[in-house]
């Protein structure tokens, strides 16, 4: 069964009198413990699909299926325990909650899903170890590097083990030597924990890790090649 599937998938968005087709009839299947890179340029559509994908926005039209469910078609309340539960986020900007240390801030997720407070600390310190973190458990956001806080929200995204992981532009803010951990950090993952990654790049360096690389231009699927 395939983690991911689009079917005909359209999003408008109307800016005054013109209409600007995001989305233009993609149809897309991803499959699990597959990695994936949507390219293309800025205003290609790779930020919009995933967010169709992960729940955060409406298509205007087609279905997006995730795990065998259909998505497009839930109420605000039904995304929201999807999101929990089947799918992490990393997104260029950390969303780190700067009170909270990294510790608390990866064990966040698991605290809203219930997880027992001995099981989440356990979990979040072995992940955070993981993450090449051991050691700064206790520092708050703004004691960690950028590359640091990256591998924070990868912590905090992987943590419970989501079926797949969506990331938006991860390298944006990262030095080359950050973004090369970073990716590594995924592959491995990907690797090791039958975890699906989509991540959404104009990043040379971030394509070359990908095993399924998707072009979109205009909000159309331009090129779609296994390596």
């Amino acid at each position: 069964m395939s983690t991911v599937r689009c079917v005909d998938l359209c999003r408008t968005f109307v800016q005054g009198e013109q209409t600007i087709k995001a989305l233009d009839h993609v149809d897309l299947e991803i499959d699990r413990r597959e990695f994936v890179c949507l390219s293309g340029p800025s205003g290609s559509g790779k930020t919009t699909l995933l967010n169709a994908i992960g729940g955060l926005d409406k298509p205007t039209s087609g279905e997006v299926w995730v795990a065998g469910k259909r998505i497009d078609n839930l109420n605000k309340g039904e995304l929201a325990d999807l999101r929990l539960h089947h799918i992490g986020f990393v997104f260029q900007a950390y969303n780190l909650i700067p009170v909270l240390t990294a510790l608390e801030n990866v064990e966040f997720v698991m605290q809203v899903q219930g997880v027992p407070a001995e099981q989440r600390r356990l979990a979040s310190l072995s992940i955070l170890q993981e993450v090449g973190l051991r050691g700064m458990e206790e520092r708050r956001p703004a004691q960690l590097s950028g590359g640091q806080q990256q591998r924070v929200a990868v912590a905090r995204a992987i943590v419970s083990h989501p079926a797949m992981i969506l990331a938006d532009e991860p390298t944006a803010n990262l030095d080359s030597t950050s973004a090369e951990r970073l990716m590594d950090l995924f592959a491995a993952l990907n690797r090791h924990h039958d975890t699906t990654f989509i991540v959404s790049t104009h990043d040379p360096r971030v394509m070359a890790y990908a095993r399924r690389l998707i072009r979109l231009v205009d909000g159309r699927i331009e090129k779609d090649e296994f390596r």
